[in-house]
């Protein structure tokens, strides 16, 4: 009893203390603003989660620059939505939507299938959309939820994508792999034998051990792409604690303050979309000087353990196992 309940509600008070902390920083820094960038003309980005939030500014503002930009969601009305609305806004803009459900393999691979039957290329990958704090449950093809669509769902498209983000990348100009993180990675643990959180289901600790295998993804990644010398790079990004529906599974008296609060600690989507668009845009990130985490605007520093050689490599494998890769 003593040992499950520890489970439960210490992974909890973590995670929010983290948020409290987070929070202050918030409130006495100013927050990161997105320099001014060089036209996109004739690059493609595929934004996952992008009808809405931080997502929906990032394609916003690709869109604006005319870059080519491919929303993949789970909502087709929300995307449908969120294309007309940037169509009206920018007349030129180059925006669609893709029906892309990270909770199925099957809707991820149709997906990126889809794409390279265009044979477009493909210069920015942003693996933007999650879920945070929800109830115990299954993807598609049985893997538990946070795990599956923050980790596993964009690690299989991003695989599947991998070529063509190789083929269209050239040396001034990678292709750009962007993975949206967060924080919370700092408290989370890596179980090789427990990767579905069979043991003790706690959605604070779900989330949090999600986050920190997409970062372990994004670092091992860019590590081999820079040893293969291919012309790609990868990166995660905190882009902080945003005031969008991500956390509409908080605690219901947390959920009440979090919608009281929100207007004064939490940042906008298109704040938190700063650090992202940096990432996936800015000139100076090219070759050597990409890859890491970033956060606030700039390169930040995060756990040893995000950088355990043994455990990316172990995590890579087993990921690669899970969704029948070679």
């Amino acid at each position: 009893m003593l040992s499950a309940l520890r489970s439960y509600l210490l992974p909890a008070v973590r995670l929010y203390l983290l948020g409290l902390k987070v929070l202050l920083v918030q409130l006495f820094s100013r927050p990161p603003r997105l320099p001014v960038m060089p036209r996109q003309d004739g690059k493609v980005a595929i934004v996952t989660g992008g009808g809405r939030g931080i997502g929906y500014e990032v394609v916003c503002h690709m869109a604006r620059l005319g870059a080519h930009v491919i929303i993949g969601g789970r909502d087709e009305q929300e995307g449908l939505a969120a294309v007309r609305r940037i169509c009206e806004q920018y007349k030129e803009a180059k925006v669609e939507f893709k029906k892309l459900d990270l909770a199925s393999l099957q809707s991820v691979r149709q997906f990126a299938q889809s794409f390279k039957e265009r044979d477009l290329p493909l210069n920015i990958l942003v693996n933007n959309a999650g879920v945070m704090l929800v109830p115990e449950g299954r993807t598609e093809d049985g893997f538990e939820q946070h795990f599956g669509i923050n980790y596993l769902g964009h690690f299989l498209l991003t695989w599947l994508l991998l070529d063509t983000l190789k083929d269209s990348g050239k040396c001034g100009h990678v292709s750009r792999v962007v993975s949206v993180s967060s924080s919370a990675h700092r408290i989370g643990e890596i179980r090789l034998n427990d990767l579905n959180s069979c043991q003790h289901y706690s959605a604070h600790t779900a989330y949090c051990h999600s986050k920190l295998a997409q970062l372990l993804f994004s670092s091992h990644l860019h590590q081999e792409m820079q040893s293969g010398g291919f012309p790609v790079s990868s990166c995660a990004v905190d882009p902080g604690m945003v005031d969008t529906s991500l956390y509409r599974h908080l605690w219901t008296p947390l959920r009440l303050a979090q919608s009281v609060i929100a207007g004064l600690l939490f940042r906008t989507p298109a704040e938190g979309a700063a650090t992202v668009l940096s990432a996936a845009l800015s000139p100076v990130l090219e070759g050597d000087c990409g890859g890491g985490y970033w956060a606030n605007g700039h390169r930040d520093v995060t756990t040893l353990l995000t950088f355990d050689p043994q455990l990316q490599l172990s995590l890579w494998e087993i990921s690669l196992q899970l969704l029948g890769l070679q």
